[in-house]
């Protein structure tokens, strides 16, 4: 009958003839009949089911040898014996180099027929040792998943003892070699499939054996920690992670985080590597135990791992959102990365450039999974923003892409952020502070943030872009008695010389710290500069005085001598006066007092008062020509400065406007264009000559510096509790208070007072409007008659003939922002640029100042960035419309330069001739020395860092190329299967890509 059945098999008739003529066969074999008949038949039926060149044949080949194991069981049991398995499982069946791929599946087919045979203990015993064996030789996932299924369903097969950890242990060794070949959507599905048999088992003797977990996880961990591996492991091991037991997680963590054997290049691969497993789409509570392990290694202050580990790992985490069969985990695991990361931007601004595209794409998809992704990424990037604030100009286009989706409330983001923190304890992490490799392309040097100390960098960096200022520090010699000072110049040669990309300013800061504020809390930036000008000016005046040597040497006239050298350095740059005049109502007697100012603090008007359109001594006029006239009747009391405010007042006699005026461009010789009284608003123009022109005026219910400057210098009605004691009255009457400035400093610090005190919450608020901010400022200053005379005559500064003003001009050099909604809490960085004057020591060839209105604005002057250790590259049009953006950061503190004009000629000539203004400061001896050795311990530091994190990098497992994922992502319309990145399913290339 078996030559028969060959014949058949092998004849070239028709299969439908062949089937019917085996068809007969197989009904023939049901019949009894001799034992030397079975074998043959088993013989020839193994034959093809094990070396049949066609599924036909194996088909065939199968049928006959179950009909022969139900039929004629004995002579089964007889051919299916020990040796004849042994023989099967060591040397294959076939010819050499042809080896059957299918003995595993001829066992299995065979093992249910001998179940209750005398033998099958002896075959079992056998199996058990040749599936360890054979585990051991790392089988392909293929014959690796046979062997799982032939234990699955016989598990008396399954090793025992302890050859059953060995084996749980060494099929967690194969899986870490599976790779697949193709990139075909089926084969990966097959392989898939296989892998999930393959830990499907070890599910089943963990479950039966809890005892096998811990040794096998152990192993699991050894693998991945491996820094000795030519290739990774692969990603199908998250597969074996899925089915421990969550109730074991803690104590597995704790345990692996505080062994004292595991190295940090070790742990390093071992979460790095795991992390890549949020590509594995088959895989459940990965993204819980990836976050108990980053968990694990906070709590024990391994943060030099977290760090490296974030860095390297979380574009590509990014990068998985694309795919809904992932995108739940991935999302998990970016959330903790990114909210624990909070010593740092690092880790955000890595996502930066790829947050619009991804939004874009979710939007696209339209699903449930893609809307929720998208709100929780949200969440996510407002948490990031309010962490790390000031970076407007890299935050701008991600703040677009997001605009329409949920805002969380300031809660909701602290407690985010309150929950995910690696540590409390700030001081901790401060060695982990941005690790920058080399100076900001800007050439400037940041200043390390010491807990809370934005504040005072942000004013640091202020007065260091004070050129004038700077230079003038710079200068300062040996020995002058002035300790705070010293400190200062120091600061300022370390960033003017220093190789470091960021210096840390721990000394000056607790020299300058005011000693109510307390340590490691925000402050207020305006208190700081406060406090810490009248400390320097304190200084000097009880010390030596900085310009001791030029009294000496007689260079300057005495007049010049008693104006400048009296005062102290801190008078010179910053100090402005101020005459305050009280008008009794009754007898219009005027008592007046002139104080002494370094910064104007400027309220904000009442939301009722329209200071643009009201009446005051300042007036808000568009730009018209350069030198003022003034009316056609003016008063005799020319220059006065009560203006009516509410009602008429007798006697009082109507004065002339004197504008605070903003400038706007123009050609020369051309007549001054009239545009609005204040700065650039929201909407800027690109154009920078066009900056302010029409697009210059801001919106109708905006500020602008110039409309606080009013409402600083308008009279005010001192009535009912606050009236006036009037001398010559000699009781208290109503009375007008007035201020007017009667010198302008050479640099003038504006303070917006938006900080105010709410009784109702018992906390400072913040005032958030918007205030539009002038690039140039035109303000008016009170001068005697006689010098206004003089002024005119030699056509100087804008003076008005009889109006007792003259007009200075500011050029804005900086701009402190403050990021937050309390004086309390937030962010400081600023804005800045180097004012400097056109022509040598600030005045022209021809000895006149030319007028403002035919000075080119210096659009061209680069402004910076300073956020802390980041100083980037910006622009104007960033300083106008960063509030605009980002309605928690607003203009705090502005400075401003004085042009050279009649009031400030006198400083800059005697700068000049002291040798401040002529090139770069030569610094004196023991600072030279003192920078050039830090700069050659920074390049050793360098070399040493660059070794160790050699080590550290060449120990990260090397993964795919992340971005592949998002370069995949190119909106193409034409693909098709329900495995795009956008479906979740599988479409040749895209799906590899996401699980390998």
């Amino acid at each position: 009958m078996d030559k028969i059945l060959e014949a058949v098999v092998m004849s070239s008739y028709p299969n439908n003839v062949k089937q019917g003529l085996v068809r007969r066969v197989i009904e023939a074999a049901k019949q009894p009949m001799d034992s030397e008949q079975c074998w043959s038949m088993l013989e020839l039926s193994t034959k093809l089911y094990l070396t049949g060149d066609t599924k036909y044949k194996r088909e065939i080949g199968k049928e006959v040898l179950e009909v022969y194991g139900h039929y004629h069981p004995e002579e089964f049991e007889e051919f299916f014996n020990v040796r004849f398995l042994l023989s099967l499982l060591q040397e294959g069946y076939g010819p050499l180099g042809k080896r059957s791929h299918y003995v595993l599946d001829y066992i299995q087919l065979g093992l249910q027929f001998v179940l209750e045979s005398p033998s099958a203990n002896s075959i079992f015993s056998l199996l058990r040792i040749e599936v360890l064996r054979k585990v051991c030789e790392r089988p392909s996932p293929k014959q690796c998943a046979k062997i799982c299924k032939l234990l699955t369903q016989h598990p008396q097969c399954i090793p025992t003892g302890k050859h059953q950890l060995l084996f749980c242990q060494q099929l967690i060794r194969c899986i870490g070699q599976f790779q697949c070949v193709s990139e075909g959507e089926e084969e990966i599905m097959e392989f898939l499939e296989q892998v999930n048999k393959v830990s499907g088992l070890l599910q089943r003797i963990w479950r039966t054996q809890t005892s096998a977990i811990l040794p096998s996880l152990k192993e699991l961990f050894t693998i991945i920690s491996s820094t000795e591996e030519q290739e990774a492991p692969s990603n199908a091991l998250a597969s074996v992670v899925q089915f421990v037991p969550l109730e074991i997680m803690d104590g597995v963590i704790r345990n692996l985080t505080n062994d004292d054997s595991i190295t940090d290049v070790q742990m390093m691969m071992a979460i790095g590597r795991m992390i890549d497993w949020v590509s594995w789409p088959l895989g459940k509570n990965i993204d819980k135990w990836i976050i108990a392990l980053l968990k694990g290694l906070a709590a024990v202050k391994k943060f030099s791992i977290l760090i490296e580990v974030t860095l390297s790992k979380i574009e590509k985490v990014f990068s998985k959102l694309l795919y809904p069969i992932v995108r739940e985990g991935a999302l998990s695991v970016l959330q903790y990365m990114l909210l624990s990361f909070q010593h740092s931007h690092e880790a955000f601004h890595l996502l930066l450039p790829h947050i619009p595209r991804l939004v874009a794409t979710l939007k696209k998809e339209d699903s449930n999974s893609a809307t929720s992704s998208l709100e929780q990424l949200a969440e996510l990037i407002h948490c990031m923003f309010f962490r790390f604030s000031g970076f407007p100009d890299l935050y701008e286009p991600v703040l677009e892409a997001v605009k329409a989706l949920p805002i969380p409330n300031e809660d909701r983001i602290k407690h985010l952020l309150g929950q995910n923190a690696w540590t409390s304890q700030k001081n901790e992490l401060a060695s982990f502070y941005p690790r920058l490799a080399s100076k900001s392309e800007t050439g400037k040097i940041g200043l390390i943030n010491l807990g809370n100390t934005c504040y005072m960098n942000s004013i640091i960096q202020s007065l260091f872009m004070a050129s004038d200022f700077r230079h003038s520090v710079l200068n300062l010699t040996e020995g002058n008695s002035q300790p705070l000072m010293t400190k200062l110049q120091w600061l300022f040669a370390f960033l003017e010389h220093s190789q470091r990309p960021a210096i840390s300013p721990e000394s000056f800061l607790s020299a300058s710290w005011p000693p109510w504020f307390t340590p490691g809390a925000q402050q207020d930036c305006s208190e700081y500069l406060k406090y810490l000008l009248d400390r320097l000016h304190e200084e000097e005046k009880t010390g030596k005085r900085i310009y001791q040597k030029l009294k000496e040497s007689s260079l300057m006239s005495q007049a010049v001598e008693h104006h400048y050298l009296n005062k102290t350095l801190i008078e010179k740059m910053f100090g402005g006066k101020m005459m305050t005049k009280i008008r009794c109502l009754k007898c219009l007697n005027v008592s007046s007092r002139e104080e002494a100012f370094t910064d104007l603090s400027l309220a904000f008007p009442p939301s009722d008062r329209n200071v643009r359109g009201s009446t005051s001594i300042l007036p808000v006029e568009e730009i018209g020509p350069q030198f003022i006239e003034p009316p056609e009747n003016a008063g005799q009391h020319m220059g006065s400065p009560w203006i009516q405010r509410k009602g008429p007042i007798a006697s009082d006699h109507a004065a002339p406007s004197v504008s605070v005026e903003t400038l706007g461009f123009q050609e020369s010789g051309e007549a001054a264009n009239p545009i609005c009284g204040n700065g650039v608003g929201v909407d800027a123009a690109k154009d920078p000559l066009s900056t302010f022109g029409e697009q210059a005026c801001a919106p109708k219910d905006s500020r602008s510096v110039p409309d606080l400057i009013n409402y600083f210098l308008s009279p005010e009605r001192l009535t009912a509790e606050n009236k006036y004691h009037c001398e010559k009255c000699a009781s208290l009457q109503d009375a007008e208070k007035v201020a007017e400035l009667t010198e302008g400093p050479h640099y003038l610090i504006l303070t917006l007072l938006r900080f105010s005190f709410d009784p109702r919450t018992m906390k400072r608020k913040k005032i958030l409007d918007n205030v539009s901010i002038p690039v140039v400022l035109k303000l008016p200053i009170l001068v005697a008659p006689e010098e206004t005379e003089e002024v005119c005559q030699r056509g100087k500064d804008g003076a008005v003939p009889g109006s007792g003003f003259m007009t200075v001009v500011y050029d804005l050099c900086s701009v402190v922002v403050h990021s937050g909604i309390s004086s309390e809490s937030g962010h400081y960085y600023c804005y800045s640029r180097e004012c400097t004057d056109t022509g040598p020591h600030g005045q022209p060839r021809d000895g006149v100042p030319k007028p403002a209105s035919d000075k080119q604005l210096d659009f061209e002057i680069q402004w910076y960035l300073f956020n802390d250790t980041r100083v980037s590259f910006s622009s104007f049009e960033s300083v106008s419309n960063v509030t605009s953006f980002f309605p928690k950061d607003t203009a705090y503190v502005l400075f401003y330069r004085q042009r050279p004009g009649r009031q400030s000629c006198l400083l800059h000539e005697a700068l000049a001739e002291a040798g401040c203004l002529r090139g770069e400061p030569s610094l004196h001896k023991d600072l030279m020395e003192a920078i050039s050795k830090d700069n050659i311990l920074f390049l050793q530091e360098q070399e040493k860092e660059a070794r160790n994190r050699a080590a550290y990098i060449s120990a990260l497992p090397k993964s795919p190329l992340w971005w592949r994922d998002l370069d995949r992502d190119k909106d193409d319309d034409s693909s098709s299967g329900g495995c795009s990145p956008a479906a979740g399913g599988g479409g040749s290339g895209s799906f590899h890509g996401l699980v390998f």
